[in-house]
This record gives C-alpha cells, sequence and structure tokens, in this order.
C-alpha cells in the first residue's frame, strides 16, 4: 500500500467536511429533516447533476423552491396539469419541461406502487447483493415507467436513467447512492442495509483527472469498468469504505485544487 497517497486521502477526506459543501448538489438535500424528503430531492439532485456546477446550483434552486417544505408531499399531491404549470419554461441543459414533468410524474407512480425509492432498489440488491445489477434494475424499471407514461422516450429521459450494461459509468446513480448508504456530515446512511463496502465511485471528468493521476486507473475513458477499477484501488486504503473519498477528489478537481 502506498503510505504517503493513503495519508493525502485521509487529509482531504477529513479536510472536506461540512463546511466546504457548498457549491455542491448535495446541499439541497440538507434542507429537510424527514427521511422521504431527503431520499425524494436527493434523487432530483443526483439526476441534474451535469454539467457546469452553477447551473446545477440554479437549477435546483428552482426545483426546490417549487417542491417547497416536503418534496415529498408536493409530488404526491401534483397531478400533470399543475406540474406543467409549475415547470413551464423550465430547463436543464437538454432536459426539456415535459422531460421533468414527466420525470416527476414517474416518481410519484413509484413512490405510489412501492412506497419508496429505497424499497424498488432494495428488491434487486436483497435478491443479488451486486450494486451494479440493482442500479440496472432499478434504473430500468423507471425506464418503463416513463415509457408506460408518455409513450416514447426523448434523450432527456434516457439520460435520466443509465444503464451499466450499456458501459455508463452511472456517476449520477453512483453518486445518489452513496448520499444514501454512507454516513458522515455530509452523507445521510439513510439506506442502512446496503454495506459501504458494495458502493461503487461516482465518476465524471473531474474524477478520472485525478484518478488517471493518481494511477488508480489505467482506462482512458469513463465508464462503469474504470469506476470499478478505482473503488477496486481505493479498498487498499479503506476496504470498508472506499468511496469515503470521493467528495474531496471530485472537488479538488472541481475547484482546481493541487492534491
Amino acid at each position: 500500500m502506498n503510505k504517503k497517497l493513503k495519508e493525502k486521502l485521509e487529509y482531504h477526506y477529513s479536510n472536506f467536511n461540512f463546511e466546504k459543501l457548498k457549491p455542491d448538489p448535495l446541499q439541497f438535500p440538507h434542507l429537510y429533516k424527514k427521511k422521504e424528503d431527503i431520499e425524494i430531492i436527493a434523487f432530483i439532485c443526483s439526476v441534474f447533476a451535469y454539467g457546469n456546477i452553477n447551473r446545477i446550483i440554479k437549477s435546483l434552486n428552482v426545483i426546490t423552491n417549487i417542491m417547497g417544505a416536503s418534496p415529498s408531499e408536493y409530488i404526491l399531491s401534483s397531478c400533470k396539469e399543475k406540474l406543467t404549470s409549475d415547470f413551464q419554461g423550465i430547463v436543464h441543459r437538454f432536459y426539456t419541461p415535459e422531460d421533468i414533468v414527466n420525470f416527476i410524474l414517474t416518481l410519484k407512480d413509484t413512490i405510489l406502487l412501492y412506497g419508496s425509492l429505497k424499497n424498488l432498489f432494495m428488491k434487486k440488491f436483497i435478491e443479488s447483493g451486486d450494486i451494479k445489477l440493482s442500479i440496472e434494475s432499478f434504473n430500468f424499471q423507471l425506464l418503463i415507467k416513463l415509457k408506460s407514461l408518455t409513450g416514447k422516450l426523448t434523450v432527456g429521459n434516457k439520460f435520466m436513467f443509465p444503464l451499466p450494461s450499456k458501459g455508463s459509468a452511472c456517476k449520477r446513480s453512483n453518486l445518489f447512492l452513496r448520499w444514501m448508504v454512507r454516513q458522515d456530515d455530509l452523507d445521510f446512511g439513510i439506506w442502512d442495509k446496503i454495506p459501504k463496502s458494495k458502493l461503487i465511485i461516482p465518476v465524471d471528468t473531474h474524477v478520472a483527472k485525478i484518478c488517471k493521476t493518481l494511477k488508480l486507473t489505467t482506462r482512458k475513458n469513463v465508464c462503469w469498468l474504470m469506476a470499478e477499477e478505482i473503488t477496486n484501488n481505493l479498498k487498499a486504503f479503506d476496504a470498508e469504505d472506499p468511496v469515503k473519498y470521493d467528495f474531496a477528489i471530485c472537488h479538488i478537481g472541481m475547484r482546481k485544487l493541487s492534491f
């Protein structure tokens, strides 16, 4: 084991605490206290967590303002007409207002059917114990639900629910799972039946660039195999919680700091 690298990783993990959370989509789930609100807004935040960080924060500010004090109550009480009115003219990169409305209706139907997003995800995880298979099943079920509502899937809707079987690193899915499974002053730990050791690091361009420099991956392109390789190499430094380093690595890259 590279002791110097472990020391640096541990230093940055400790240094990037709640005081350095902003700007990050994770700042929005921390506005809520009830588990059902935290879970649903965290999932929405993860789905919108792509592109420029300032644009992400702007979009999520709009969404949380619309949904008010209880996102879960807002979603469960909403209908297509209300959502269409509330989200008129609101876009996020290639998510159209229609994409966003149908996404929220999909979340509503899923919660009504399963009780929570956790219950849907855990169906496959209890059976397989495998994060990759569970993400595949979870996102595929949401795609099916979305298509049943719309009759077709737009580019934006497909992007909301990536599939590891297609090679995607599923950065946003893995990010949501980190928030839900891990527990410290950043992550919530409300999906406590999934071991932290099962998580896969959320890989974007910032994480990939730093991990290449640190020789945590030999792969050139961001993909599921890269995410697995980085995670497996991080297990040398913390076998039980390898993904705990994600926030620090990502923000060092995003803020253009030196590792």
